[in-house]
């Protein structure tokens, strides 16, 4: 199965919390897109590892994409090394994305910024015809995505670049919201986290409406790039 865009995670809903406007609007666009998650966020305060699977199957039929899949790295343990590498090598050229979307740069949680560099240098390691992965018992060919873009998640980062995202912040909040062993509510008994408040809820909708602000549009989910992005034209620009 060949994808157009794999949004890659460090935890399961890194990607709903950054960048699903973008997703839910390229799915609508008819574009092939998955989701790969590189923890099953075990770790975490609030909910347990089998609970986010079931938030995560759940936020991934919101969104409307074509697969998801849980490399079980090791939460907050993992590391950028061969091995991990490779894993995510198999997952690129098993669906040779055109576009790979994934975690801040740098961020609060280390699990970020170590997964941005795991899936950066996997992507290009993906293209290396010498490195031989096998999947299910066949040979992959080699595949590089034509693009790497970062989203940005809790630090305040300026983006290279915006997407509108307007008429998706609905099913956007709505993804997030399918995790609800993490998020605020009201009644629940849980511990506190950062993002369980409910200004961290409002946030996800108030960060896309000022990127959006930035831009002359109602809603924007920002990226940023580790080479130059190009446009054929001026005109490609709103």
């Amino acid at each position: 199965m060949k994808l157009d865009i794999l949004a890659v995670g460090s935890h399961p809903d890194d990607v709903e919390l950054s960048c699903s406007g973008t997703i839910a609007k390229e799915v609508d666009r008819g574009k092939k897109v998955g989701i790969l998650d590189l923890t099953r966020g075990e770790l975490g305060t609030r909910g347990t590892a089998e609970i986010r699977e079931k938030e995560a199957k759940a936020a991934a039929e919101i969104l409307g994409v074509t697969v998801r899949e849980n490399l079980e790295f090791s939460d907050a343990f993992f590391e950028n090394n061969t091995a991990h590498k490779l894993e995510v090598v198999k997952m690129i050229r098993k669906y040779r994305p055109e576009i790979v979307l994934c975690n801040a740069i740098e961020d609060r949680h280390i699990d970020h910024g170590k997964g941005a560099k795991l899936v950066s240098e996997a992507c290009f390691l993906s293209g290396l015809r010498k490195i031989e992965t096998i999947l299910n018992g066949e040979k992959q060919e080699a595949w590089r995505p034509t693009h790497v873009f970062h989203y940005i998640q809790w630090k305040n980062l300026k983006p290279d670049f915006v997407v509108d995202i307007s008429g998706y912040i609905d099913k956007k909040v709505a993804s997030v919201l399918a995790y609800s062993s993490q998020f605020y509510d009201e009644n629940s008994k849980e511990p506190e986290t950062p993002i369980s408040s409910s200004n961290f809820l409002d946030s996800i909708t108030y960060r896309a409406r000022d990127m959006g602000r930035l831009i002359n549009t109602e809603h924007a989910e920002g990226y940023n790039v580790e080479r130059m992005v190009a446009v054929d034209s001026v005109f490609d620009l709103i």
